[in-house]
């Protein structure tokens, strides 16, 4: 098994140079491209029967031992976070050919597309299974060189605007990152992650407290956390349909599964969970304030995304294992559900021509299965019984109940107000886009309900209705299936967070990084 993990980056860099020396032979791309994507999708899954069967693994890149070498290590959550990002990858891909195939190279110019997508995924699945910081940084730094080319595919002036204040704030955070890692290295001598979690106690309070605030805020600001958060709003709704849907499930669940390393297993003992729940509290309410006063649907489920965020970073900052555990379902719940959000949002731009929900009307008589591929995953996201979201929530609060501290209940009160707003949010906008009738003035239909929205923030112009291929529709339909598959398979996939949670809590030791292979 260990030959199989090197191959989770391997594959997509050797696809994405194939589909460079193939850059005008489009389908021989696309079918690289699917082709590697299901090989890691294939390869993560039985690595992920084998972790959790067994035990975790330890390659040592090269050959050079731990803490000199590179260490890819694969534990239950990396392995699980690998498959589900394959699967929403092979998902998003599948709806951008139907969107190539319908627009030509206009909006994702698929000789460009193809390569940079699968660095981008080399990128992703590189940083879920980095063993030491360094090579975590180069994780980052692999996805986001990919993330600067898709974010400004099409080259129109508010991508270019929107991707140059998104490349401004990711070289920021990275700069950060760096500095830390230096710093890390210069009072412990290594960045291997198991070798620090020993040596950490060795350095004062204050420098573990000065090291600890610089990863958590390096890494806030790419998991979106408030005040942090500001570049994300205006940066993923200008991208092309399939760019922003892979963003908002994936990039920022990076940053937060990098939270969790840091929290969990490097900074287990300087604690500063009190400061990590008011941040989970601000991130929460303001975000879904802002999802509120929208009046765009890409710009209501970027704002929803950043105020979900704060649902992780609260079962974070509990730091028990029940907490983490519902922390991960939670993550793997937001990447399935906040991607298929956009995919339906897209569909919804090409049908109507505009994503502005006081420009949309009628959708429900117009196009029916546009409304169930919405109408599904928003309920889910807004935590109703029995979908994933409304366990990985219950879940949550369950687990800070039997914390019960004061700030704890104002954190599981927040958390409920942030759901019951999320709901409205998404469900007003289903009113006004979908069940609203189509022939109705706007005289007749705004009334002092929704004349505020009337200067906020909207989506662009009108623009042509286009033709919805079939494909793209499949692939949004698909992914709503595995959003009800994780309520369906909600008891063992939950058995398998609980296992998480129960073992990132357990210190990893170098002595478990001698060999191929690392125990639990």
């Amino acid at each position: 098994m260990n030959a199989l993990v090197p191959l989770l980056v391997a594959l997509p860099l050797l696809g994405a140079a194939i589909t460079l020396v193939f850059g005008r032979n489009t389908r021989v791309q696309v079918i690289v491209t699917v082709a590697t994507l299901a090989a890691v999708s294939v390869i993560a899954a039985t690595l992920l029967v084998v972790v959790d069967q067994t035990k975790p693994i330890a390659v040592m890149v090269g050959g050079w031992p731990a803490p000199f070498g590179i260490v890819l290590y694969v534990d239950r959550l990396a392995a699980l976070l690998v498959l589900v990002s394959s699967i929403v990858l092979v998902a998003v891909l599948l709806f951008s050919v139907g969107q190539g195939a319908a627009d030509g190279a206009e909006e994702t110019p698929i000789s460009i597309f193809n390569p940079s997508y699968l660095i981008l995924a080399a990128g992703i699945f590189n940083a879920f299974i980095a063993g030491d910081l360094f090579n975590l940084y180069v994780g980052f730094e692999i996805l986001l060189v990919a993330s600067y080319v898709l974010i400004t595919l099409g080259s129109t002036e508010s991508r270019i605007r929107t991707g140059a204040v998104y490349i401004v704030v990711s070289l920021v955070s990275s700069v950060l990152f760096l500095v830390a890692i230096a710093l890390i290295y210069a009072a412990l001598g290594t960045v291997n992650m198991a070798q620090i979690a020993e040596r950490i106690g060795e350095i004062p309070p204050s420098t573990q407290l000065v090291l600890h605030l610089m990863l958590v805020v390096a890494f806030g600001i790419k998991a979106a956390v408030f005040p942090m958060s500001f570049w994300l709003p205006d940066s993923y709704p200008t991208a092309p349909a399939p760019v922003t849907a892979v963003f908002a499930g994936l990039l920022t669940k990076v940053g937060v599964y990098a939270l969790i390393r840091t929290e969990t297993q490097l900074f287990n003992v300087s604690s500063i969970n009190t400061l990590l729940m008011i941040v989970a509290l601000a991130t929460m309410v303001i975000g879904i304030l802002g999802a509120v006063a929208q009046a765009e649907l890409k710009r209501i489920l970027s704002f929803t995304l950043v105020s979900h965020v704060g649902y992780m970073v609260f079962g974070l900052a509990i730091a028990t294992p029940a907490a983490i555990g519902a922390t991960v379902y939670y993550i793997v719940h937001h990447i399935i559900v906040q991607t298929t959000l956009f995919l339906a949002v897209g569909l919804v731009e090409r049908r109507a021509g505009s994503t502005s929900i006081l420009k949309v009307r009628g959708l429900m008589k117009a196009a029916p299965l546009i409304a169930v591929l919405y109408f599904v995953p928003a309920i889910n996201l807004g935590g109703l019984p029995p979908f994933s979201g409304f366990i990985g929530k219950f879940a949550l609060f369950q687990a800070a109940a039997q914390v019960a501290t004061p700030l704890i209940w104002v954190l599981i009160v927040g958390g409920v107000l942030t759901s019951l707003l999320t709901l409205y949010a998404l469900m007003r906008a289903w009113n006004l886009a979908f069940w609203r009738d189509k022939d109705e003035t706007p005289e007749e239909q705004e009334n002092e309900r929704i004349a505020h929205l009337g200067s906020a923030p909207a989506a662009d112009e009108q623009q042509e209705r286009r033709r919805i291929p079939t494909i793209m529709t499949f692939a949004t339909g698909g992914m709503v299936a595995v959003t009800l598959a994780l309520t369906v398979f909600a008891g063992p996939i939950y058995g398998l967070c609980e296992r998480i949670g129960a073992n990132l809590l357990q210190p990893v030791h170098l002595d478990m990084l001698d060999g191929d292979e690392a125990s639990s």
